[in-house]
This record gives C-alpha cells, sequence and structure tokens, in this order.
C-alpha cells in the first residue's frame, strides 16, 4: 500500500505540485456498515470498505484515560526485516519525491520530501519527523493501554497501511503533539479532509476508540469533506 505514494515523485521532478500524501490503495473485499459494526466479530486480516461517515458512526465512544502512560511502552523504531534501516528510515525512503543517499548503517543524505501538514517542500530528512497520524499518547488512551507489549509495537511501526506513518516537518509534527483533531488540524487547510479520513481509518484499523469531543470535532471537520470510501485491513 504504501508503495503507492512514490508516485510523488514524478510531480516533483516535474512541476513540483504537491501531490496528495495519502490515498488509500483499493482492495476487493467489500463490508457493509452493518457487517463493521460488530466489532466484536472483527477479525485480523479482514478487509472492510465503507464511507468514511459510516466508519466514524461506528467507532466506539468512550472516555479517554491516560492512567500509566509511558512512551516507551510502543517500542520504535525497529528494524523488522533486518536490512539495517529502522522504521524511520523506511518512511522517509518511501515517501521521498527526490530520493536520498543512503550510506553505511543506513544514514541518509540529501534527498526532499513533501510535508502535507505544512504544504512546504524539504530538503534532507534532518528538518523532518516520522508522524504517527494518531499519536501514541491517543491511542493509550483509546485503548492500547490493554494491548499487549508485542501489539503496541506493531502499532508504532505499523508499515502496513499508508496513512499509519507520516514524514511531515519537524515543526509542524511539535506542534501537533499528542493532541486530536478537538485542538489540533494541520496548518495546511486543503489537507484537512484527508487529514481527518485517515485519522478515523486509522482508528478503525486498529479498534480504537473516540471520546465525545473528538466525535463532535471529526464529525463537524467531516461535514465539509467528501463521504470518501475508506479501504482498511483491521489490524486487530
Amino acid at each position: 500500500m504504501r508503495l503507492a505514494r512514490t508516485a510523488a515523485a514524478a510531480a516533483f521532478a516535474g512541476l513540483l505540485v504537491p501531490a496528495t500524501a495519502h490515498t488509500a490503495s483499493a482492495h476487493t473485499a467489500v463490508a457493509s456498515s452493518a457487517a463493521v459494526a460488530a466489532h466484536q466479530g472483527r477479525a485480523p486480516g479482514e478487509t472492510v470498505t465503507l464511507p468514511v461517515r459510516d466508519a466514524l458512526a461506528q467507532l466506539p465512544v468512550r472516555q479517554e484515560d491516560r492512567t500509566g502512560y509511558d512512551r516507551s511502552a510502543f517500542k520504535h523504531w525497529i528494524d523488522a526485516d533486518k536490512d539495517g534501516c529502522n522504521t524511520r528510515a523506511d518512511v522517509l525512503k518511501i515517501e521521498a519525491v527526490i530520493a536520498p543517499a543512503q550510506g553505511p548503517r543506513c544514514a541518509l543524505s540529501g534527498g526532499a520530501w513533501y510535508s502535507a501538514y505544512d504544504d512546504r517542500y524539504i530538503s534532507g530528512p534532518s528538518g523532518l519527523d516520522i508522524d504517527h497520524l494518531v499519536p501514541l499518547a491517543e491511542a493509550w488512551d483509546s485503548g492500547a493501554s490493554a494491548w499487549t507489549a508485542a501489539e503496541r509495537e506493531a502499532y508504532a511501526n505499523d508499515l502496513g497501511d499508508d496513512r499509519a506513518l507520516i514524514a511531515v516537518s519537524a515543526a509542524s509534527n511539535r506542534s501537533k503533539a499528542d493532541q486530536d483533531p478537538t485542538t489540533w488540524l494541520p496548518p495546511a487547510t486543503a489537507y484537512r479532509c484527508q487529514y481527518v479520513t485517515d485519522w478515523v481509518a486509522d482508528k478503525t484499523r486498529w479498534g480504537l476508540s473516540i471520546d465525545t469531543a473528538e466525535q463532535s470535532a471529526l464529525s463537524e471537520e467531516l461535514g465539509h469533506c467528501a463521504d470518501a470510501p475508506i479501504t482498511v485491513v483491521l489490524s486487530r
């Protein structure tokens, strides 16, 4: 799924027009809203497709609780495929619009990236962060506190869905920190529909809940957007 993002390189090489950073790949399996509603019947690996507003309506609504949260509970960045490059480097290589040079121990230099949060191009990897679209603390609040260490590690290094991790400017990522859409949306207003759509998709993928304020903020923002279908491969 993440390979679709490499198409941005062609745009940069041509007219330097910002490409949409996240477009979920199509899957052949389609599930109805009613099927998705049966969260207790979720099966890891199942593929579901439904309009984003229906997906939002199916997310469980619960009060958030950050008791016991520690960022170290989500082990990252790992080198899952043992190729010498960790998850951060993998995302940088995949999302580059001009490929960086790779040196010993996967040291990256040069290259260029498009930061969708603030609609700007960035040269060199040092000015970039890899953002967890749904922040680790937010995931903890929304259900990950009850997960196993292995599940939290998988979440923190999720390369299986191109919406989960995104290379963005360090400034925009640190402005966001661990906030949800109640208090933070990307400064690039044209990206906000994509952002909240991807947020709902990521929470659906991992079976995470939302609180009432988050539900209201997402609903309000999606009210300005097309009711686009999302396709999600369930992780839990």
